[in-house]
């Protein structure tokens, strides 16, 4: 399968490209980026052509699919025109920055006949791929509540134009903070492992202390503290942080009936199991990526995989367009001061 890059910034050097290239029925034919410098360098080192624009790479027929990159403003009509082109498209998250651009992008891939994937990748930690199965097995009995988290200083040391002038911070071209970067991968990661879609959420989606260089405070949240009332239930907190300001916390814990779940909350266990009997499981699995600490994410294999097979992914683009209306609610919650439903099916 013959891959382009769109965007050829930090996610695409440390995730999709090392791992295209990992993939043995995988090839990266082209690169674009708006420093076309960028784009020739990544040529020159991995293989394939730099092209002058979105378009001319899409209109490379040989090419079969393409990984969107870019800053979270340009997602959909990126996605939307790949789509029309007849390309398979993985995006990394937020799937886009209103709602409706992601109905639409789901819509077609729909009408295109071809695979729109999300690059919602805590789905594929093998600790929480096993965490699913052992609270389906009963392993703590009937959850009832829940905490996750996903917080670090920032992402201004991480990307690929570093400090306080990085895109993350331009309101423009990221449009959200803290809470599509991060929120969105444990609000989609809370629904994946209960089983179960959120329905109403109270938040707090605010910027208390990133600032640009001119020392105003960044134009996008910082911090997002939201209450999910699941559609089974069950009630907790998804917390998204750029003010974690020490280790990296990517942790989630459920507290069911029969015992309590963490999971990569110990630096030495990815899921530790603390019984009401007093009894402590412990399970040696993985260890969660961080920021400093890019380990082989699963999103480039499946969505290779599930491109070549005719067959649509877990994190298919119309599955994950409800943790995205989510995010939105919760970005009115805060904005109105009050509890918003979460309405809405697949597209």
């Amino acid at each position: 399968m013959k891959v382009g890059i769109i965007g050829c910034g930090k996610i695409a050097q440390v995730r999709h490209i090392p791992e295209y290239c990992g993939n043995g029925h995988a090839e990266i034919a082209g690169y674009y980026d708006f420093n076309m410098e960028r784009a020739k360098g990544l040529a020159g080192q991995f293989g394939g052509k730099a092209y002058g624009s979105v378009e001319e790479l899409l209109a490379d027929g040989g090419i079969d699919a393409v990984s969107v990159c870019v800053s979270n403003h340009a997602h959909a009509e990126i996605t939307i025109k790949a789509l029309r082109a007849g390309k398979h498209v993985l995006c990394e998250k937020p799937m886009a920055v209103t709602l409706a651009d992601c109905i639409e992008m789901a819509e077609e891939a729909r009408k295109a006949g071809k695979l729109l994937m999300i690059g919602q990748n805590q789905r594929f930690a093998k600790a929480h791929v096993r965490a699913k199965q052992l609270i389906q097995e009963g392993a703590i009995g009937d959850v009832i509540t829940f905490k996750t988290n996903f917080g670090h200083g920032g992402p201004e040391t991480w990307s690929i134009d570093p400090g306080a002038n990085s895109w993350f911070f331009d309101k423009e071209k990221a449009v959200m903070g803290a809470m599509a970067d991060l929120g969105i991968h444990k609000t989609d990661l809370i629904q994946y492992l209960l089983g179960s879609r959120i329905v109403e959420t109270t938040a707090k989606v605010v910027t208390l202390d990133k600032r640009d260089a001119s020392g105003s405070l960044i134009g996008v949240d910082d911090n997002a503290i939201c209450i999910y009332q699941m559609e089974n239930g069950v009630l907790g907190t998804m917390t998204a942080s750029w003010t974690y300001y020490g280790a990296e916390d990517n942790s989630t814990v459920l507290y069911g009936k029969e015992g309590i779940m963490k999971l990569y909350d110990d630096p030495d266990y990815s899921i530790t199991i603390l019984t009401k009997d007093g009894d402590r499981i412990l399970y040696d699995i993985d260890k969660i990526q961080t920021n400093d600490n890019q380990t082989k994410s699963g999103i480039i294999d499946e969505f290779v995989e599930a491109a070549m097979e005719g067959r649509s992914s877990a994190v298919d683009g119309s599955d994950v367009l409800n943790a995205m209306r989510a995010v939105f609610a919760s970005i009115e919650s805060s904005e109105k001061g009050v509890t918003v439903k979460v309405t809405g099916g697949a597209a």
